[in-house]
């Protein structure tokens, strides 16, 4: 009898203790300066794409997600001192990067572009910018874009915290242009009243060595289950419709790519 009742009280608490790993939070780091895909709704609630695909993965790995918000150009460090366990904040993944982080399946795929104001006759090439001001998020892949294209061509870099305060500088005239992602310069600042007398310049970016292959989940090199079972979340979203109904509440074209 006794054996018995051992044995129940040791498989109960067993599949209590699977049950509590199952849903263990899962800690995601993220920039929430970075509308539409982290951001802050005016009651101060993170909302945004990348928030709400979070959430949809974190149910599909049986874990409650937990956002901590970092300054960019802290995350990476900030995730290799475990104060989350993967950055989900529109990362490019970059040759460079895959030698301190690794990467999940792609998240997005979205080009680079510049943004200049209307009727300033600027192309956003490097030639054209040659002696302006050129505003970057600081620590991001088109800063390093920027130095080598652009900085080169007798451009002054202007590195910022948040993009955000670009949109302000270029907005007061302290900017001449700024690089950045496609979707959020056109959801956070151009379609915005003060974005009306900006426009994206015809140039169009290109090195994928500096600019990547579209956006990832990073993670610690060594959380390699982790990695996998993120993956398979991820795989499921996009097979049960998730994926694209998110998108299609933030987007209005495809963010995915190819």
């Amino acid at each position: 009898m006794k054996l018995h009742y051992l044995l129940a009280m040791a498989g109960l608490v067993l599949g209590l203790s699977v049950q509590a790993a199952e849903q263990k939070d899962l800690r995601i780091g993220t920039d929430a300066t970075y509308e539409p895909f982290e951001y802050k709704a005016p009651d101060g609630k993170l909302v945004g794409f990348e928030i709400e695909l979070g959430q949809a993965i974190c149910a599909e790995m049986k874990r409650r997600c937990v956002f901590v918000e970092s300054p960019w150009d802290a995350i990476v460090p900030s995730l290799l001192a475990r104060k989350f366990d993967m950055v989900m904040s529109g990362m490019t993944v970059t040759d460079e990067r895959r030698k301190t982080v690794a990467f999940s399946d792609k998240i997005t795929d979205i080009p680079y572009r510049v943004i200049v104001k209307h009727g300033s006759g600027l192309d956003g090439s490097p030639a054209a910018l040659k002696g302006k001001k050129v505003g970057v998020l600081k620590g991001s892949t088109e800063a390093d874009y920027a130095e080598k294209y652009y900085a080169k061509a007798g451009a002054t870099i202007q590195r910022y915290e948040s993009t955000q305060d670009s949109y302000l500088d270029i907005a007061s005239g302290r900017l001449d242009a700024i690089i950045g992602n496609l979707v959020e310069m056109k959801m956070g600042f151009l379609a915005k009243p003060e974005g009306k007398p900006f426009e994206f310049a015809s140039y169009e970016l290109k090195d994928p060595a500096v600019l990547g292959y579209g956006t990832g989940v990073a993670m610690r090199k060594n959380d390699a289950k982790l990695k996998a079972d993120f993956n398979t979340a991820l795989k499921a979203v996009h097979a049960n419709g998730s994926y694209k109904k998110i998108a299609d509440k933030y987007f209005d074209f495809d963010v995915y790519g190819k």
